[in-house]
């Protein structure tokens, strides 16, 4: 095999395992700064909007968030921003 076919192996064969090691994520947020009915709403809004997000629940009672995502996409660091941008700081609840 020459070079440049062995070098367009070895960058399809990195391609194919990094997509293999991603995936689909689910994480809790604690939401706070949550004081009405529509609070949630707009937390959905905001979780939903960034590019990556699967599913996102919010719960008044509990000022949680539960967001699934793919994690080859957005991470935690793009969740909390966007409910920060928001008003509504959040951090993920350790399980």
């Amino acid at each position: 095999m020459n070079r440049p076919a062995r070098i367009i192996t070895v960058s399809a064969a990195l391609l194919v395992s990094s997509a293999a090691l991603a995936g689909e994520r689910t994480v809790t947020l604690a939401v706070d700064k949550m004081t009405c009915a529509s609070c949630p709403y707009i937390v959905k809004q905001a979780l939903t909007r960034v590019s990556g997000v699967k599913r996102a629940d919010v719960s008044f009672q509990e000022k949680s968030a539960t967001v699934t995502f793919d994690d080859a996409v957005t991470g935690v660091a793009g969740l909390t921003k966007a409910t920060a941008d928001v008003g509504f700081p959040s951090h993920v609840v350790e399980r």
